[in-house]
């Protein structure tokens, strides 16, 4: 299916390109959250008199994006959950936790922005993680889990 793109999509294309995905991913995905519309003759020339302004629209949202990695790079986030004497939690520490610290620091991050690429934490220790806040734009954090053993 072609559709044309209205942000930039890593891995897809820029603001404006017209490109062919899988139809499911264009209708279940891209065209619900706004991100494409179909390439028809009238949607491209819709987005031809309307480009100025996605144009900025987009350039903002990559300043406040670059603005909000400025202030997490490099920050250390502490966790605190139960474990054994030996470090292994019970449970794990996920995205989600994650995300509910960082929003606790007033930071808004959603967990679909958290890069962990070993999977859930399960141990006590110190991670490195990424955080992508725009297609572009990734901030480095370091996520330390803290044992708990008081019951």
């Amino acid at each position: 299916m072609q559709i044309i793109l209205m942000e930039k999509i890593s891995n897809l294309g820029q603001l404006g390109d017209v490109v062919n995905v899988k139809s499911g991913f264009a209708r279940n995905y891209l065209i619900p959250q706004g991100k494409a519309k179909r390439a028809t003759e009238q949607a491209i020339a819709e987005f031809q008199s309307r480009r100025a302004e996605l144009e900025k629209k987009q350039t903002e949202i990559l300043a406040a994006a670059q603005v909000v990695a400025a202030k997490l790079d490099g920050l250390l986030v502490q966790i605190t959950q139960k474990a054994g004497s030996d470090g292994k939690l019970f449970g794990s520490v996920t995205n989600a936790n994650i995300a509910e610290a960082l929003t606790g620091l007033g930071f808004s991050v959603e967990r679909t922005m958290i890069h962990m690429p070993h999977g859930q934490l399960k141990q006590v220790g110190d991670y490195p993680l990424s955080i992508s806040l725009h297609g572009d734009v990734k901030a480095s954090i370091t996520v330390s889990v803290l044992g708990d053993s008081a019951f």
